[in-house]
């Protein structure tokens, strides 16, 4: 597996592999939640000033990517109020792919990467539904900050925070 910088020509095909790894989850959520959630991984955050696209490749085939928002920016349309540590968003493996270690190997890069930069913490904020993705950031060490949850479709589901201290030795 290579990890490595998304190119700007790989932007639209890393979009439409965002959607069909969460499209799984469409009927879990009521339709006007989806397509809040698609618009948004749809989106170009993922070009703002900072933003660092990462991708996973095997076999010469991009297996999934993440997106890493730098500290200090409004990565959440002002849902959230502004972190000081940077934010794990859109991570996404294709459906193929999976049970490969895509996912822990690119949150694992960005853990690397705000280490370097000399963050104390990174944190991600996903979904209630997404049952699998909160197992992993679990298992990675990431801890619950209710405080930073927010509900942004006023639909009952919850887009819970996790944060990760990198201090720890």
């Amino acid at each position: 597996m290579i990890i490595r910088e998304a190119l700007e020509n790989e932007l639209s095909f890393i979009r439409e592999q965002r959607v069909n790894a969460y499209v799984e989850h469409s009927a879990k959520i009521p339709e006007g939640h989806w397509m809040a959630l698609k618009q948004a991984i749809l989106s170009e955050g993922d070009t703002l000033p900072g933003v660092e696209r990462i991708i996973a490749e095997i076999d010469g085939k991009i297996a999934g990517s993440v997106v890493l928002f730098p500290a200090r920016i409004d990565a959440y349309e002002g849902n959230v109020e502004i972190l000081d540590y940077p934010e794990i968003r859109m991570l996404a493996v294709s459906p193929d792919m999976r049970g490969r270690g895509v996912a822990s190997a690119l949150v694992t890069e960005c853990i690397q990467r705000a280490k370097a930069k000399g963050y104390q913490a990174i944190g991600l904020h996903t979904g209630d539904f997404m049952e699998t993705a909160m197992k992993l950031y679990e298992t990675m060490g990431f801890e619950r900050l209710p405080q930073y949850d927010f509900e942004p479709a006023n639909d009952g589901i919850i887009v819970k925070a996790y944060r990760l201290s990198l201090t720890k030795d």
